[in-house]
């Protein structure tokens, strides 16, 4: 049987606890302190101490797993599918280690877009200088000359990248489940033009500066007794706070901020921006969007127009209750839906 540290730091408490309660009404002021104590625990903060170090491979040798013939991420060991309880009882490193494997995928399938589908990688905003943050998309080499036809892809929300639907899917099932590489080939085998959007990619992030605080003894006049002991002062409150702050919080991680790139910091912007500066310029007859999810909300920011079921004549406009897309009636006041070869 293993105890953990936090355990061992909490069990006293608990004792002590178990104890005031069986005591009379003289113990209700200990009650209370303690009660008082154990609200300011911090319980998620206390278990990191029991954490292995937030320290993962950057690749998926690393991890020892690799995409087999037929897609799938397998160990290259054991041959087993991805466990993401590698350790028990260990929820948040076990979070962290996978999210540390999805950035992995992430690189990969950027590699596979390149290989693979045969796209170019595209540099965001096309006159961003050398120094400030950018992003990019994908496209085939025919995505503005194609005269005939263009696909464009939008992922949803959250983690995914370009060239991905669904990350859970490209670990847990396949890359054909979980990227738009399957799409991406039809589509150039059937002839058509593409680009892939990026829209997640907003921002990148960077360590904060440290702010070095100038201590205001160093531009008074104070006697320069009086000025050394308030350095001392600030130094034993400095030592003391940074001495708790590991106590607290030893996996510290590093501070960040985030900046944003410039006409592309949401997925709304980022559909807009990729719009007006590639698929208005292409050449061809027809464009097709295939958008998953929050790419679907994206893609209603370019002046899409949605005919919605009205007693109104034909494009008479409609008013919404919500903040999309403009509505205008279809002419008809019953929704008509396709089966077999007839309208209905």
């Amino acid at each position: 049987m293993s105890i953990s540290l936090s355990s061992l730091i909490l069990l006293p408490i608990w004792i002590s606890m178990a104890q005031i309660l069986q005591g009379g009404p003289d113990e209700k002021e200990k009650t209370t302190a303690l009660k008082d104590l154990l609200s300011r625990i911090d319980l998620d903060e206390l278990m990191k101490k029991d954490e292995p170090p937030l320290d993962f491979p950057d690749t998926l040798e690393g991890f020892e797993y690799a995409f087999n013939e037929k897609g799938q991420l397998r160990h290259i060991k054991t041959g087993e599918p991805f466990v993401f309880n590698y350790r028990e009882d260990l929820h948040r490193w076990n979070q962290k280690r996978y999210e540390a494997l999805g950035e992995i995928i992430t690189k990969y399938v950027y590699e596979l877009l390149e290989k693979d589908c045969n796209l170019k990688k595209i540099s965001i905003p096309v006159d961003a200088t050398e120094s400030e943050p950018k992003s990019f998309i994908f496209m085939s080499e025919d995505a503005l000359t194609n005269p005939q036809k263009l696909m464009v892809l939008i992922h949803g929300s959250g983690v995914v990248r370009a060239g991905q639907w669904a990350r859970r899917l490209i670990i847990n099932e396949d890359l054909d489940s979980g990227t738009q590489i399957p799409f991406i080939k039809r589509a150039m085998d059937e002839g058509y033009g593409v680009i892939v959007l990026n829209p997640n990619e907003n921002y990148i992030e960077v360590e904060k500066p440290k702010i070095h605080v100038q201590s205001s003894s160093d531009s008074s006049d104070e006697p320069a007794e009086k000025r050394e002991r308030k350095d001392k002062v600030s130094k034993e409150i400095k030592k003391r706070r940074d001495f708790y702050e590991k106590y607290r919080n030893p996996q510290r991680e590093k501070e960040t901020m985030q900046l944003y790139i410039r006409e592309n910091g949401s997925p709304e912007e980022h559909a807009v921006y990729v719009w007006d500066h590639f698929i208005t310029q292409s050449a061809a007859e027809n464009v097709f969007f295939v958008a998953h999810s929050y790419g679907g909300l994206a893609f209603v920011e370019l002046n899409c127009c949605n005919w919605v079921s009205s007693s109104e004549p034909l494009d008479t406009s409609v008013e919404s209750m919500l903040p999309d897309c403009p509505r205008v009636s279809a002419g008809h006041s019953k929704r008509k839906c396709f089966g077999g070869e007839n309208w209905k």
